[in-house]
């Protein structure tokens, strides 16, 4: 049964697509055939949830019916639309099976009729499909956020891309979707915006005593004594990640001056490996030894070059020996 077209739960759930656009064409039809219809009475003072999903789900199963909970949700919808019986026959007839129990008085199918028909009823278009959260327009999935405060942030994000990537639905009705949208996700940032303010006055604490904690380590790019530097270090960083966070703004100053103490302190450990490396005194002990033959060599070249009276030898002799002992001197020895 149904109006214009409506005449099975499978085309009727193709009009409720999964896009806000398409979305927001749907709502403006239900809410044009509330308007329209005079079979469901005076307007209700409010206005009810509809029922889990999943309860409608597992009472349409207990039923034997071959549909979903949005499937038996767009019947009931065009059933109440096109005029039909909003007494507890509607499931019997809507479906055209007559072995169909009414629906008990208080269960979640009865609960469902009662919401369909305020919804229908209600002038301001507040009609919900019953659909999974994924099939949801973009703007309920984004209020469905929520209770979650600024934890759901990330996945308002997420949203937010697919709200991009969507089309549009015209102005009139994108313009009022997106400040749906948007409400939600300011009030989700407005949550985050209070959990840092409330880590702000904690986190200025912590960096006062960060910032002391640097003052009282930055000796440390003066010393010499490596053992000594790096037990230091050792004690500054256990108190530095006992300390906890600093504001994000202060974040990048504070590691910045850390790490410069860091690297002079590794700098200490890393020279005083080089120059005790066995491998690299085994080197420097052979060309120190081979660097002494050949400066010996040189003085008895200089000393025959003098001896003959040659004045080139002398010269070439001395510059080489000069040269040899200024290697020398820069070995340290």
């Amino acid at each position: 049964m149904g109006v214009d077209g409506l005449s099975g739960p499978r085309r009727y759930r193709s009009v409720g697509m999964r896009t806000h656009a398409q979305q927001a064409g749907m709502r403006l039809f239900v809410g044009t055939l509330a308007r329209v219809s005079e079979t469901c009475g005076g307007l209700r003072s409010s206005m009810p949830d509809l029922p889990d999903i999943a309860a409608v789900d597992a009472a349409s199963r207990q039923l034997g019916l071959a549909m979903d909970a949005s499937e038996l949700h767009g019947v009931l919808c065009g059933w109440l639309a096109g005029g039909g019986a909003t007494d507890g026959t509607w499931l019997a007839r809507a479906l055209a099976d007559d072995a169909l129990p009414a629906p008990a008085p208080g269960s979640v199918l009865d609960q469902l009729r009662e919401a369909a028909i305020v919804q229908l009823e209600d002038r301001g278009f507040s009609f919900d499909l019953l659909l999974p959260v994924a099939d949801r327009s973009l703007d309920e999935r984004a209020e469905a956020l929520l209770p979650k405060g600024a934890d759901g942030i990330p996945a308002y994000r997420a949203l937010l891309d697919e709200w991009k990537a969507a089309g549009r639905a015209g102005k009139k009705f994108d313009d009022a979707l997106w400040a749906k949208f948007k409400e939600a996700g300011d009030a989700l940032y407005a949550a985050k915006s209070e959990i840092d303010a409330k880590d702000n006055v904690e986190f200025e604490a912590n960096l006062a005593l960060k910032t002391e904690l640097l003052d009282e380590a930055e000796p440390l790019l003066k010393e010499t004594d490596r053992v000594k530097a790096k037990d230091a270090l050792a004690a500054i960083q256990k108190r530095w990640d006992k300390i906890g966070k600093v504001p994000r703004d202060k974040v990048k100053v504070v590691e910045d001056r850390l790490r410069k103490i860091e690297t002079a302190v590794r700098k200490l450990d890393e020279d005083h490996w080089e120059r005790n490396n066995p491998e690299r005194q085994q080197r420097e002990e052979g060309f120190l030894g081979q660097l002494n033959e050949s400066i010996a060599k040189l003085e008895r070249e200089l000393e025959t070059a003098k001896a003959n009276g040659n004045a080139k030898k002398i010269t070439e002799a001395q510059e080489a020996l000069d040269a040899r002992k200024a290697w020398l001197k820069a070995l340290g020895n």
